[in-house]
């Protein structure tokens, strides 16, 4: 049975990344979507509502679980038995920074490949910020986020001042 980890913040989580998860679940037996913890960045939602959120976007994918985690990737993924990392690639600029990701996982490593998919055409520019951002000012969020989740987005989005997001 092959594994494959999904790691990624899903602050909120996007049609582009529903995109991903149901192209990995083709490709691989098991695909754990795996909510990191990342210091670096300021999240909106909490680690269980982006679980909550995933768990209702990926409802009736048989070989998907979602999780969070927290601590280098490569460890948690061969805690879970995976021998795969899966990573979305919207553009050239986001390459440089998962290749030298992919190059530290796997001298942490060898046993657990990375593998990359390219976004499709028309989720190419699409990112949670841009979400939250729309969605901060008042604008149409439903081509960017699975249905289900869309209003929970939204009651957030209206929690917030306009100025947040760096507005003058």
């Amino acid at each position: 049975m092959t594994t494959a980890i999904y790691p990624g913040s899903f602050d909120p989580v996007t049609v582009g990344h529903l995109d991903i998860i149901k192209r990995a679940a083709k490709l691989f037996d098991r695909v754990i979507v795996a909510v990191l913890v990342n210091m670096e960045k300021k999240p909106w939602f909490t680690i269980k509502e982006r679980t909550d959120f995933l768990q209702k976007a990926t409802e009736g994918m048989g070989n998907v679980e979602i999780t969070s985690f927290d601590g280098l990737l490569v460890d948690f993924a061969s805690q879970q038995g995976a021998q795969a990392i899966v990573k979305g690639l919207r553009a050239v600029s986001d390459f440089e920074y998962e290749f030298q990701m992919a190059l530290t996982n796997r001298k942490l490593d060898d046993a657990i490949e990375t593998v990359f998919l390219t976004s499709s055409a028309e989720n190419m520019y699409l990112s949670s910020s841009i979400v939250k951002q729309v969605g901060l000012f008042g604008g149409d969020i439903a081509p960017f986020v699975p249905p289900c989740i869309k209003e929970d987005i939204m009651a957030r989005c209206r929690q917030f001042p306009k100025r947040v997001m760096g507005a003058k």
